[in-house]
């Protein structure tokens, strides 16, 4: 189907034009091995296994993760195998371990990756950056993605609820002829609302730069810049919350989402509309140098570089937890634990 972006004619794939039980009849001598049981991986594979999939699940034993599975109703040598055990019995590989546990786990499965099968990612790390990863996969398989604009709680709670979320799909390599074929199967299987092409390198710098900018870091950057002006001027922590982060997340984002900014400006004060609309290119020209210098920082493989030494140190996880202990600990996030406890629905 051609969509028209804003002057751009894009063409993206719906479940009108290809539906589940299309997706169901190409897909119906496939077992799809989801590999690793962490972030997407259980979103995935139950979005799968409702729509009447063939899924099972490979997972070391004995871990937090291989008790998740049982838990959410996996059996033990029915659909849920040790990882190389899986991957010798599946079609489709769905490789959903993080990055770091891909790279560990890679030289255990690639000899299971035998002619005609599929390897399936939600992420163009791997791939991308192959050089530092070492996951280069053999010529006469499929190698495909499709990578949910989601976390995987989002894309299990979106399916539960009858919504799709959006996700991206990617060829990087089609051995068999049916990559395509198999790539929008898996992406409508698991819950996609709307199917946009990308490429695996396009969606690893999208990703990487993305969740630095605006979905996470730089987002966490301005809310601590202007809490941290309201205090020095002398606003209390619950004014400096409020205005910085519980109206925005509480309130305007969820009418940005459903109706746009634009509908946003229109529906707020003259004053509020005139001090946006006057600052907003200030902010604008402020950040762009830090997004220039993020891009290139990504598409030269220096964050991936930076992302697989971090998580090769040994002490990588007590490192981390002092830093978000820091995070959790700062005035604003302690206030932020307050007003989440203030709330009318968190009150008994």
């Amino acid at each position: 189907m051609k969509m028209n972006f804003g002057g751009v004619v894009e063409e993206v794939i719906t479940r009108q034009e290809f539906p589940l039980k299309k997706a169901l009849e190409i897909m119906k001598d496939e077992t799809i091995a989801v590999v690793g049981y962490g972030v997407q991986g259980p979103a995935q594979a139950l979005n799968l296994k409702d729509n009447g999939f063939n899924v099972i699940i490979g997972q070391r034993k004995n871990t937090s993760s291989w008790k998740k599975a049982i838990d959410d109703g996996w059996k033990e040598g029915k659909d849920l195998f040790e990882i190389e055990e899986a991957v010798k019995k599946g079609t489709i590989i769905a490789f959903l371990l993080s990055d770091a546990g891909q790279i560990a786990v890679w030289p255990k499965i690639k000899k299971y990756l035998t002619p005609g099968k599929a390897l399936y990612f939600s992420h163009g790390f791997g791939i991308t950056f192959s050089k530092e990863t070492k996951i280069i996969p053999p010529k006469d398989i499929d190698v495909i993605l499709v990578a949910p604009k989601g976390a995987g709680r989002t894309v299990r709670k979106h399916f539960l609820e009858g919504k799709g979320i959006n996700a991206s799909f990617a060829i990087y390599q089609d051995a068999t002829g049916k990559a395509k074929q198999r790539v929008i199967a898996m992406g409508i299987g698991i819950g996609a609302g709307y199917l946009f092409e990308t490429t695996f390198k396009k969606e690893v710098y999208s990703d990487l730069v993305g969740e630095r900018g605006v979905l996470m870091g730089a987002i966490a950057g301005i809310m601590e810049a202007q809490y941290e002006l309201f205090r020095k001027k002398g606003h209390s922590p619950s004014e400096a919350f409020n205005e910085t982060v519980e109206e925005l997340t509480q309130s305007l984002i969820p009418l940005i989402s459903q109706n746009g900014m634009d509908w946003m400006y229109a529906n707020c004060s003259t004053t509020a509309q005139r001090g946006a609309l006057d600052w907003k290119n200030e902010f604008k020209k402020a950040v762009k140098p830090v997004f220039e210098k993020l891009y290139k920082s990504v598409s030269s493989g220096k964050e991936a570089k930076r992302v697989i030494q971090k998580n090769k140190q040994k002490n990588y996880r007590q490192q981390l937890e002092k830093e978000l202990s820091k995070m959790r600990n700062s005035e604003m996030w302690q206030a932020g634990a307050v007003v989440r406890n203030l709330r009318p629905e968190n009150q008994k």
